[in-house]
């Protein structure tokens, strides 16, 4: 059983609810299967709640009501699955291209009865067309420049973008202007979520696109 201390657990039932239980079953496995596959590095294990999972949970409050969100290179399951058991009103699509990694997130979908998520063995660039998100979610993925191209395109001109990043995030943004620019981003900002509920607040980039043509 992996501990949680007095304060995670204050933060994890205002964030989980009545679904906390399928959070703490979730890192359950990231502790247990999810480190022997090599999804999760050993040392990670005390720092699960604080670092991962709820550090990704706190993100559910930029996201609208009953959107369709997909979640790039998932790999396990950070963010999406916990947005999945934060926000049963959100539809989930997570993409991965690994094998091993699609196996493991099926087998934790399964057991926890999630039947708001699908899972997409594929490349964020291959998944184009094939779902039409209203957002789109990324952690440690890929600098900014990068993830641009490999997100935006899943919005089908029209949604936002909610990526975890950390401290180089504002840096990452001027670096990678123009090309969301390009894509469609209208508007770029960081966005600092969790103040209230953790040690260490996670910092989102949040990109707004609306590419002309599309109804605002």
């Amino acid at each position: 059983m992996v501990e949680i201390t007095p304060a995670e657990l204050q933060a994890a039932e205002k964030i989980f609810g009545s679904r906390l239980e399928l959070a703490k079953r979730y890192v359950e496995h990231l502790a247990t299967s999810g480190t022997e596959r090599g999804l999760i590095g050993p040392r990670e294990i005390p720092r699960l709640w604080s670092r991962h999972v709820l550090n990704c949970a706190v993100i559910e409050s930029e996201i609208a009501q009953d959107s369709h969100v997909a979640d790039v290179g998932s790999g396990a399951g950070l963010p999406g699955l916990c947005l999945a058991i934060a926000r049963p009103d959100l539809e989930l699509t997570l993409i991965e291209p690994l094998e091993r990694r699609v196996i493991w997130l099926q087998e934790v979908v399964d057991d926890l009865g999630l039947d708001n998520v699908t899972v997409m063995r594929t490349r964020a660039e291959l998944a184009v067309g094939l779902i039409n998100a209203d957002v789109v979610t990324a952690r440690a993925v890929s600098a900014l420049s990068n993830l641009a191209g490999l997100t935006i395109p899943l919005l089908g001109g029209k949604g936002e973008v909610v990526a975890i990043k950390g401290r180089s995030a504002a840096e990452e943004i001027e670096k990678a202007s123009k090309v969301i620019r390009k894509l469609g981003g209208v508007k770029t900002s960081v966005v600092v979520v969790g103040q209230d509920l953790l040690k260490e607040p996670t910092t989102v980039v949040r990109i707004v696109v609306n590419k002309p043509g599309k109804i605002a």
